[in-house]
């Protein structure tokens, strides 16, 4: 008995690196695996101050498993949402009242998805050696070698790159990468275009708002939005608050801008646990954008039809 002990007290000592490394992965493959815990919550504010903590453990782990494809998803994942709803977001809310800030806060989300498209890049580079060097080369070329089992690290590397140039519409070395994120949009499109409840439509609706100089098409984009809602069944509110914004301000329909808006604040967060968190940070957003209308357009809203017998 004292000998088996001694043996095994040995093999500890001696392989004391290999048990901390599988310890390490096992708790990266549970952190990395299961439910989001953070995209069902009702409370952006526990989330907002919660998140900091949990991407600078994934950062930690990746430390010691730098390859291990479920950190760079989440780190990706993760830094563009905290960017999106946390920063940016919560800058549009300051601007009026403080310049400097919001751009300052606009600075960090630069940052923050930059950060993201790193680890998303290490994530495809994983099956597709070389691609991060490809990709501003050859776009579409280089997005046709990803297979539909990197679909998620496609999506979310595309989404931060093109959240890290439109935060930074004023340094050319960004904007010149717009086809890069078209070109991984639609190879996502056409793995699946169902991914995530039509996640790529609701991107290439963005993408398709641009002027035709620069490939953009209205129409195409309409598309896009009413196959984005189909695909979510409505129960998102990103695909109306996007096509206001993206589609509805850039031709000064302003019925549709409001309708748009009125229909985002109209889905039920609940009905779509998993994206609960979004809904509601979204619904934020489309508030904050009805207070906005008469800025936005240029035209006075029409006056509604008077009742016979009304006073005015």
């Amino acid at each position: 008995m004292i000998r088996a002990a001694l043996i095994v007290l040995a093999a500890l000592l001696v392989g004391g690196c290999s048990i901390k490394k599988m310890a390490t992965k096992s708790m990266a493959d549970a952190l990395t695996s299961g439910q989001d815990v953070f995209g069902t919550d009702n409370d952006p504010e526990l989330v907002r101050d919660a998140l900091p903590f949990g991407l600078k453990t994934l950062e930690s782990l990746l430390l010691e498993l730098p390859n291990h494809r479920g950190l760079l998803l989440s780190a990706c994942r993760g830094f563009t949402q905290y960017g999106y709803a946390f920063v940016q977001g919560e800058a549009a809310y300051v601007e009026a009242r403080d310049y400097d800030r919001a751009q300052a806060m606009r600075d960090r989300a630069l940052q923050l998805y930059l950060r993201a498209r790193g680890y998303g890049l290490r994530g495809l580079e994983l099956s597709n050696r070389g691609i991060t060097a490809a990709l501003p080369v050859n776009p579409d070329s280089a997005a046709r070698a990803i297979r539909k089992e990197n679909q998620d690290l496609l999506y979310w590397t595309a989404a931060a790159w093109g959240a890290a140039i439109g935060v930074g519409m004023d340094r050319p070395e960004l904007t010149a990468d717009v086809s890069v994120v078209r070109a991984l949009m639609q190879r996502g499109l056409d793995l699946d275009e169902t991914y995530d409840g039509g996640a790529f439509h609701e991107a290439m609706l963005i993408l398709e708002s641009a002027p035709a100089v620069m490939g953009g098409s209205l129409e195409r984009a309409r598309e896009h939005f009413a196959r984005a809602v189909e695909l979510s069944g409505g129960r998102r509110a990103s695909p109306y608050v996007t096509m206001a914004e993206a589609v509805s301000v850039q031709t000064q329909n302003r019925a549709e801008f409001t309708a748009m808006l009125e229909k985002a604040l109209a889905v039920d967060p609940d009905a779509d646990p998993p994206n609960r968190l979004a809904n509601i940070v979204i619904q934020k957003k489309a508030r904050w954008l009805m207070t906005r209308t008469d800025e936005l357009f240029l035209d006075s809203p029409i006056d509604a039809p008077v009742e016979e017998g009304s006073k005015r």
